[in-house]
């Protein structure tokens, strides 16, 4: 029964990883940028909710409010970080990203201090039950199928409607999708919005997990979520989802099943099938190798 537990913690985080790879997997399908301020996005997101709940919005109040604020937030970095760059090496685009990221932390730091702040205990509010002597929040099942319908919503989305197929065009040809009528500018910043509002979705089922906040707070699950981007196939929606949940099990199970003292080892596990994946197959699970013409 241990096991089934451990393995129900493990679709649990996998599915936080999943939403904030997708963010990861959207952005840089349309214009091949890894966003490495996607993680403090989603610690905006966070800080946005609980400053909600605190002032009185019940907790889905709390996270539409979130949802709106991210999704500004997040357009505005892309129109005034990112846009000019467009044309430039990846490499500045990298930097610029790294710089967001730590300039989000520090904004926050000034904002809302170092220490560490309690998000409200949502799970209490939940029914649980039982699984042999251990118990099981309802929050754990919620988690796991939202995740799986916003993804299957998202993979539609970006198959069937006009603006994910805009989203198509942009990410094969950016100037031959802007030759043939496509607003460039508008599709990127819809995908930056999408992505923005999956990392506060995120954030608040994270914290409703593990109900603490600190400007630090989604940097390691930001890094992880794009390792579980890249073991997927960076770029393909169910890549994103597939990738966060092998990495989630892995991870939970990783903690369940060593000694306390050893728990550091989870994170080294991680990072270990990165380099396994990037040595057997770097374009991921999901991912096929593509020729470029020369």
């Amino acid at each position: 029964m241990y096991f089934v537990v451990q393995l129900l913690n493990g679709l649990q985080l996998g599915a936080i990883y999943a939403l904030i790879a997708l963010g990861y997997t959207m952005v840089y399908g349309v214009i091949k940028l890894i966003n490495f301020a996607h993680g403090d996005l989603m610690m905006m997101a966070a800080y946005f909710a609980l400053i909600a709940m605190a002032k009185g919005a019940h907790p889905l109040l709390a996270l539409a409010i979130s949802i709106i604020m991210t999704t500004v937030l997040g357009v505005l970095i892309e129109r005034i970080a990112y846009k000019p760059l467009r044309k430039s090496s990846r490499l500045s685009a990298l930097i610029t990203a790294i710089g967001v990221s730590l300039l989000l932390q520090n904004v926050a730091m000034l904002i809302w201090g170092s220490g560490a702040k309690t998000y409200p205990n949502l799970q209490a509010s939940l029914p649980s039950f039982n699984i042999g002597h251990n118990t099981i929040s309802s929050l754990s099942i919620i988690t796991v199928v939202l995740a799986v319908l916003v993804m299957i919503g998202l993979y539609f989305f970006v198959e069937k409607s006009k603006v994910g197929t805009a989203m198509r065009a942009v990410s094969e040809d950016m100037e031959a999708a802007e030759l043939m009528g496509i607003n460039v500018n508008h599709t990127i910043s819809a995908t930056f919005a999408i992505g923005s509002a999956l990392a506060a979705l995120a954030a608040f089922l994270l914290c409703a997990a593990y109900p603490q906040v600190t400007p630090y707070i989604g940097a390691m699950p930001g890094i992880k979520a794009f390792i579980a981007a890249v073991i997927g196939g960076i770029g393909i929606v169910p890549g994103a989802m597939v990738g966060g949940f092998i990495l989630g099990i892995i991870e939970a199970l990783t903690k369940g099943f060593i000694p306390s003292q050893y728990s550091a080892l989870s994170d080294a596990v991680v990072f270990a099938i990165l380099i396994v994946v990037l040595l057997i197959k770097p374009s991921g699970i999901f991912g096929k190798v593509q020729g470029e013409k020369v």
